[in-house]
Parts: C-alpha cells; structure tokens; sequence
C-alpha cells in the first residue's frame, strides 16, 4: 500500500484518499458485527444499514461542529471555512455526540428503546474506532510528541513501516494512533466477553464502552500534541496532571499548543464518573430490571400484534 501518498486513486477531479478508504472499511465492519448480534435478536439488517447511513453524516457535522466550537476563534472571521472539512478539524467525542442524537430520534421512529440498540452496537462502534485510528496513520496527524528512533525500534519493537511513517520532517513521534487502536481491541474483546453475561443489564454494554474509551483516550490524550484545551482553573489543570501521573514512569506529556486543561481528557473523566454512576444509581434503584439478553420488541411491532390478535378475537367472537 503506497502510504507515502494520502491519495489511493482519482476518479476525474474527485481524489479518493486512503483515511476515507480506512474509515469507510471501519464503518463497514462495525455494521456487519451490528447485523450479526441484531439477527439474535430477530432484527433484520436493513435496520442497521438505515442506522448507519444516517448516523455517518450525523457524525461528521456532529465532529466538525464540536471542533469548530472549541476553535471558533480560527473561524469566526472566516464563516466559510467553517464548511471546509477536508482541510481538516474534527474530534472523536463530537462524532459520537452527533451520531447518539440521530441515531436516538431514529430508534424512537423505529419504536426501538435506544439504550437495547446502543447496546447492540457497542462492539461495532469500537470497531470503527480501532480501525478507523489507521487513517491518522496514514496522514500523519493525530501523534504524539517527539521520541527517540530508538523508542520505537527497540523499545516498543514496532515494525520498521510504522517507525518509518512516525519519521515527519525529520522527528520521530508516538504512534498515538497505534495504542489508542490497540487499546481499543481489547475493548472489543472486552465488550464480546461483556455481552454474553447473564449478570449485564439494558444499557450497561453501551456505557461500558464509554468508561473503556474514555479510560484509553484519557491518557493517550496527554501524550499527543493537537489536543484541543482551554486555560482552565489552576486546579483543574493540576487535577488533570495528577490523574495522568502514573504514566510519567515511562512517557513524557506532549506538549500543549494552547491552554492548560485538554477537553478531551476533562471530558473523559466527566464520561467515566457518569457512566458508572448511572450504572450504580439505577441497580441501587430497581431500574435496570430489563437484560441484555432480553428479547427486543417495537413498539410499533407490538402495537400491530396486538391489533392482530384483537380482530383476530372478535373474528372468533362473531362466529
């Protein structure tokens, strides 16, 4: 594969490039695992094949707005290149934020309860993202901060194509997109482990995979050197710092353009301390009476048996 050029080939004006190629596989294979657990459940494939042909645009206008929001002062004396997302700008969480919007008001349509189909697909979200991560590969974008040629040889004993791509300019950088990928493959085993538990309730697969994310990024965050951040309070900053300190034992923290507290991490942690304790405020409560492993049923569906069943009886009644 020809990484040095970003381009994979050109149809008349149009160039198709490889991050477009790798996201797209991504999207791809997160569906397929979607369509196989959702057969389980007597759902037919054109459900999440709808899902995702909605949930993709949905995620990159939900990406760029988020990007542009924390960037406004690059944009605001240039309105139209707010809509110029091939030049780059867009983050991870705001993909997800937008894709959770539509994919909501879809499932309420469809007469699904959203939480059984974010459950379902978890696997498939994290597989996008562990894929997905490549296409920052292949750009040379999304990395860490400087290292030794000899960290990455010898130390991390990465093969010489990844070692050779981290070469920008003359500088060696992290492969922040190799261990956030790698990170993200043991969540998907993780979350396939998760999934066939008896003691998982409605809901919890698709937090789960918050808190692991989040847990991920949250350190991985504070090795790269484009986060997005703000000047935030002095405690704030050290709160951050502190909570990342363990990993002082083997990196250096990257270096921050701007700012002192990095949003992604803050809204990391943020993710972590919600999920867990939706998780433990709704089985302290009774809530989370209904299983992963129960059936899912429309309402819409339920509502048309029923209507069966009722012409159905008085059809009998009548004779």
């Amino acid at each position: 594969m020809p990484l040095e050029n970003p381009i994979a080939f050109s149809i008349g004006p149009i160039d198709v490039r490889w991050y477009g190629i790798i996201l797209g596989l991504g999207a791809l294979l997160g569906l397929l695992l979607a369509i196989r657990e959702g057969k389980r459940f007597g759902m037919v494939p054109d459900f999440f094949l709808d899902l995702l042909l909605i949930g993709v645009p949905s995620a990159i206008i939900g990406a760029r707005i988020y990007y542009v929001a924390f960037k406004w002062d690059d944009y605001k004396d240039n309105l139209l290149e707010v809509f110029a997302i091939w030049h780059g700008g867009i983050a991870i969480y705001g993909a997800l934020i937008g894709a959770i919007i539509a994919a909501y008001f879809y499932c309420r349509r469809k007469g699904y309860t959203f939480l059984r189909i974010a459950d379902i697909c978890a696997p498939g979200l994290i597989t996008g993202q562990l894929i997905g991560r490549w296409g920052n590969f292949v750009n040379q974008e999304a990395h860490g901060g400087p290292v030794e040629e000899s960290f990455l040889r010898n130390t991390l004993h990465l093969p010489d194509f990844i070692v050779t791509r981290m070469n920008i300019d003359g500088v060696f950088y992290h492969p922040t997109f190799l261990y956030e990928s790698l990170w993200n493959v043991v969540g998907l085993l993780l979350l396939l482990w998760l999934r066939r538990r008896p003691f998982l309730r409605s809901g919890e697969l698709f937090a789960s995979y918050f808190i692991w994310y989040s847990i991920g990024r949250f350190f991985i965050e504070g090795l790269r050197t484009d986060s997005l951040a703000f000047n935030g309070p002095a405690w704030l900053a050290a709160l951050m710092d502190g909570l990342w300190s363990p990993m002082l034992l083997v990196f250096e923290p990257g270096s921050m353009a701007y700012g002192n507290v990095r949003i992604s991490q803050l809204l990391g942690v943020l993710i972590i301390l919600a999920a867990i304790g939706w998780i433990v405020y709704r089985r302290v409560k009774g809530l989370a009476e209904v299983r992963y492993s129960d059936p899912i049923v429309s309402s819409k569906q339920t509502t048309g048996a029923s209507s069966d069943a009722d012409r159905a009886d008085s059809a009998r009644t009548a004779e």
